[in-house]
C-alpha cells in the first residue's frame, strides 16, 4: 500500500470519528479542516486539484450565500412572524394538523428556494411558533426534526432545488427538464411515503391539542418594525401584510423560474441568484433603512469550511484510487440489469454521503458513472438513483448534507439541543425505508415511461 493511500485513509477515518464523536461539542468543521490541511501539506492533493475543488464548489457556495441573503431579507420584512402566525391559525388547535401544515410549508419552501434556503427560512419560523405555543422541548423536537428532514429530501423532484444536483447534472450532460420528467413522479411518491412514515413514528410524541399562543407574533413584529415615524413603509392590517408577503414570494417565484431559463441557455445560475439577492437587499435598504452588514454575522461561514475540507479529503481518496475501486466494484452489479444498477448507485451514494457529506459523495458517484461506459438510459437512471441517495439517503446522519449542518447551526443559535439519539430514533427507521421505496418507484417509472 502506497504512502498516499495510507495517509488518505488514515485522515479520512480519523476525521470521520471526530466529526461523529464531537468531543467537548467541537464544531464539525474543525476536524474536517485539520484533516484537509494535512492532506494538502503532504501533497496527496495538488494545487491543481485545489483549484478544481474551488471551481466546483464556488458556484454552489455563491448560490447558497445568495439564498441566505433572501432568507435574511424575508426575516427583516416579517415573513417568519407572518408565516408562524398563519401556521398557528391553520392548525386550529390540533397538534396533528400542525404536523401536516409544517410538512407542506417545508416542501413548498424547498421547491420555491432550495433545500438550504428552505432550512434557513422554515427553521426560524418553527422555532418562533413552537416557543410561542410554549411547548416543552420533547414536544418541539418532532416538529423541528420532521420538518428539516422533509425540507431537505424535497430537493429530489426537481434538479434546481439542490445545488449539488446541478453540479452532477452538468457532468452527465442531462437537462433540468429531463431530470424533472424522469424524477418528479417517483420522488413525490417517495416524499409522501416519508411524511406518512414519520407521522406514524412521531405521532405519540405530538400534542393532540395545542395551547393558545402566548402573544400575537405578527402584530407585535409589524407594530415594532414598521412604524411610520421611523421613515419606513406602513403595513397596518392583516390583509395588507398578506398582500405584501405575496408580492415578495411572487418575486422569489419569478427568480426561481429564471434559474430554469438560465440553465437552459447556459447562463451560470449563481449569477441570476446573486442579482436577485441584490435586488431584495436594495429593496430592504430602501424601505427599512437597513444596510446589508448583518449578513456577515448571519452567514454560517464554518459550513463552507466543512464542505471544502470534505472535498479535499475525498479528492485525496480519489487520487489514491477510489474511483478505480468503485468502478471495479460496480461493473459486475451493473451488468445484472437496470434495477440492480440503480439500487447499487442509490445505496453507494447514500453511504458515501453519510461518510463525506453529500456534495463530494455525489461528485465521486457521478464521476464513477462516467467511467462505466453505460448506455444513455442506464446512465440517466443511475444518475437519478444517485440523486435519491444524495438527497434522501444522506439524511441517515445529521452530517450528511449542508442543509442538515445549517439546521443544527440555527438550533444551536437558539439554544435548542437535538441530540444524535433524537435524530437517529427517526432517521434510522424512516430514511432506509424511504430510500429503498423511492429507488423501486424510480425503476418502475423509468421502465414504464422511458424504456
Amino acid at each position: 500500500m502506497s504512502t498516499d493511500i495510507m495517509i488518505s485513509i488514515s485522515i479520512f477515518l480519523l476525521a470521520t470519528i471526530l466529526i461523529m464523536w464531537r468531543p467537548r461539542g467541537i464544531n464539525e468543521a474543525w476536524p474536517a479542516a485539520i484533516g484537509a490541511l494535512i492532506i494538502l501539506f503532504t501533497g496527496v492533493v495538488s494545487l491543481g486539484d485545489t483549484l478544481e475543488i474551488l471551481n466546483k464548489i464556488g458556484g454552489a457556495s455563491i448560490t447558497i450565500i445568495a439564498t441566505i441573503v433572501m432568507a435574511v431579507v424575508l426575516e427583516s420584512f416579517g415573513f417568519f412572524h407572518w408565516a408562524a402566525s398563519r401556521l398557528a391559525t391553520l392548525s386550529k388547535g390540533s397538534g396533528y394538523r400542525l404536523y401536516w401544515y409544517i410538512q407542506l410549508l417545508c416542501f413548498l419552501m424547498t421547491i420555491l428556494f432550495n433545500n438550504d434556503g428552505s432550512i434557513l427560512i422554515t427553521t426560524p419560523i418553527l422555532i418562533l411558533l413552537l416557543k410561542n405555543l410554549q411547548l416543552k422541548a420533547h414536544q418541539q423536537i418532532p416538529y423541528l426534526l420532521s420538518g428539516a428532514l422533509i425540507a431537505t429530501a424535497s430537493s429530489a423532484p426537481i434538479g434546481v432545488s439542490n445545488i449539488v444536483n446541478l453540479i452532477a447534472l452538468d457532468i452527465v450532460h442531462m437537462t433540468l427538464y429531463m431530470h424533472t420528467a424522469m424524477m418528479f413522479v417517483p420522488a413525490m411518491a417517495g416524499l409522501l411515503f416519508m411524511s406518512w412514515l414519520m407521522y406514524a413514528l412521531v405521532k405519540k410524541k405530538l400534542p393532540k391539542h395545542l395551547p393558545d399562543t402566548k402573544y400575537d407574533m405578527e402584530q407585535i413584529f409589524f407594530t415594532r418594525n414598521f412604524h411610520p415615524l421611523k421613515g419606513k413603509i406602513t403595513i397596518e392590517t392583516k390583509k395588507q401584510r398578506t398582500r405584501f408577503m405575496l408580492k415578495i414570494l411572487l418575486f422569489v417565484f419569478v427568480l426561481r423560474c429564471s434559474l430554469f431559463l438560465a440553465s437552459y441557455f447556459g447562463i451560470p445560475i449563481e449569477l441570476v441568484a446573486v442579482n436577485g439577492s441584490l435586488v431584495l437587499l436594495g429593496w430592504r435598504w430602501y424601505h427599512l433603512r437597513t444596510p446589508p452588514f448583518d449578513l456577515l454575522k448571519k452567514t454560517p461561514w464554518q459550513i463552507f469550511i466543512f464542505a471544502f475540507s470534505m472535498y479535499v479529503i475525498i479528492f485525496g481518496l480519489k487520487n489514491s484510487g477510489l474511483i478505480e475501486f468503485l468502478v471495479e466494484l460496480s461493473q459486475p452489479i451493473v451488468q445484472q440489469g437496470l434495477f440492480e444498477a440503480s439500487l447499487l448507485m442509490g445505496l453507494l451514494v447514500s453511504l458515501l454521503s453519510n461518510l463525506f457529506n453529500n456534495h463530494p459523495a455525489l461528485l465521486v458517484g457521478t464521476i464513477t458513472l462516467t467511467e462505466l461506459n453505460l448506455d444513455p438510459l442506464t446512465l440517466k437512471t443511475m444518475y437519478l438513483a444517485s440523486i435519491i441517495g444524495s438527497d434522501i439517503g444522506s439524511l441517515l446522519l445529521p452530517i450528511g448534507t449542508l442543509a442538515s449542518l445549517i439546521w443544527m447551526h440555527i438550533l444551536r443559535q437558539n439554544d435548542i439541543q437535538v441530540k444524535w439519539k433524537d435524530y437517529l430514533s427517526v432517521s434510522l427507521v424512516v430514511i432506509p425505508l424511504t430510500l429503498v421505496v423511492t429507488l423501486f418507484l424510480l425503476y418502475y417509472w423509468v421502465v414504464l415511461i422511458f424504456s
